[in-house]
């Protein structure tokens, strides 16, 4: 099915003219003049958006000239409400996870505070602070109960249960 096809190979050239949606198609087939090969029928294949092609005129990207026909362009800019201000507690569940991780609740709180960070980047403002007041009560328990169980070991250290 291929016979008589030839790549006709072309000189180099700048960078290719066009938008990249002419550059981009795919290169087309077309029947050669009979004076370069009158034996057979020899196809060549070229791109549509070369400039300097030797076969046929230049035609100018049809894109470009729809671009330049494009009068008073407008911006749109969409404001979202400002997630800036949601604490999300993150650093303090990282430390409660860490050290002061009594009974998962330090575990508990970072999930909430990670929650807080992904609805402020999809601007769920108000899951976010739902979210955030839920890590910060986890914060606060997790921090109170260990805090009171480190005291209570200092206590037992210093006073233990056989001098009662």
């Amino acid at each position: 099915p291929f016979e008589g096809v030839a790549w006709s190979p072309r000189p180099p050239q700048g960078p290719a003219q066009g938008c990249f949606a002419c550059i981009a198609k795919a290169p087309a087939l077309r029947q050669a003049s009979p004076v370069l090969s009158p034996s057979s029928a020899v196809y060549l294949m070229e791109s549509k958006s070369c400039k300097g092609d030797s076969l046929r005129p230049a035609v100018p990207c049809k894109h470009s000239v729809e671009k330049k026909t494009m009068t008073n362009p407008t911006t749109v800019i969409e404001i979202y409400p400002d997630t800036t201000e949601v604490n999300d507690y993150y650093l303090w569940s990282i430390f409660n996870f860490v050290y002061l991780n009594f009974c998962c609740l330090g575990f508990i709180a970072l999930a909430y505070s990670l929650k807080v960070r992904d609805k402020k980047l999809l601007n769920d403002l108000n899951g976010a602070v739902e979210d955030a007041k839920t890590a910060r009560l986890f914060n606060i328990t997790s921090s109170a109960l260990a805090t009171f169980c480190i005291i209570l070991i200092f206590i037992f250290l210093r006073y233990p249960l056989t001098d009662y």
